[in-house]
């Protein structure tokens, strides 16, 4: 079973950092002590279906915020910048406000309302890291399935705009949609072949 932070403390990660297209989605989870984290783990090491029971569990039993950061504001701030103002953020909705909050990577976001420390790779040791890597995950997963029905052309059901070889296809053949990172390569290419790309994939 993975450590818990203790009374007050609040674990935070994200999804979608990677991606061509979708937004970048942040979680803040404190877990009460009663809190069965039993099968609390690094979303990427569960299945969909048991991210899916976890994902209930928590919003069910633990005090939790989610933040969504879409393709323009990650545009505009960079993939960086856009996923710290979503911790920021996801940690200025929580309620009751957290003692303190533990980010998983090695970056802090300012202007909290309570102490902030980052722990490489958090969400395979801490809890409440791992809550929140797990309620980020789904939540994106849900955004990108119900734009899939909008644009079901590029297939973002199943790649969930991962840069794969199918989403790349599908990319030449069509070029972006509103949904696409435009300071991302490939997008930003296609769009001004000519041009540079200053910003590629995290």
């Amino acid at each position: 079973m993975l450590e818990r932070l203790g009374a007050g403390g609040a674990g935070v990660d994200e999804a979608g950092r990677g991606p061509l297209a979708g937004p970048v989605v942040v979680a803040a989870v404190c877990l009460p002590e009663s809190f069965d984290a039993r099968g609390l783990d690094d979303s990427k090491k569960l299945s969909p279906e048991k991210r899916a029971q976890l994902a209930t569990r928590i919003r069910e039993g633990a005090d939790w915020a989610v933040e969504v950061v879409e393709p323009a504001e990650i545009d505009r701030l960079n993939i960086l910048g856009a996923t710290l103002e979503g911790m920021r953020r996801a940690l200025v909705s929580l309620r009751p406000a957290p003692a303190f909050a533990w980010v998983d990577g090695n970056r802090t976001p300012s202007n909290c309302p309570c102490p902030v420390e980052a722990v490489i790779k958090g969400d395979g040791h801490f809890a409440e890291i791992a809550a929140a890597s797990i309620l980020a995950k789904t939540t994106r997963d849900a955004i990108m399935v119900e734009w899939a029905a909008r644009y079901p052309a590029y297939g973002f059901e199943e790649h969930f705009g991962y840069p794969t070889p199918l989403h790349l296809e599908r990319l030449r053949q069509l070029g972006p949609c509103p949904l696409h990172r435009r300071s991302f390569a490939p997008v930003r290419n296609w769009i001004e072949p000519n041009q540079p790309c200053l910003i590629g994939l995290d």
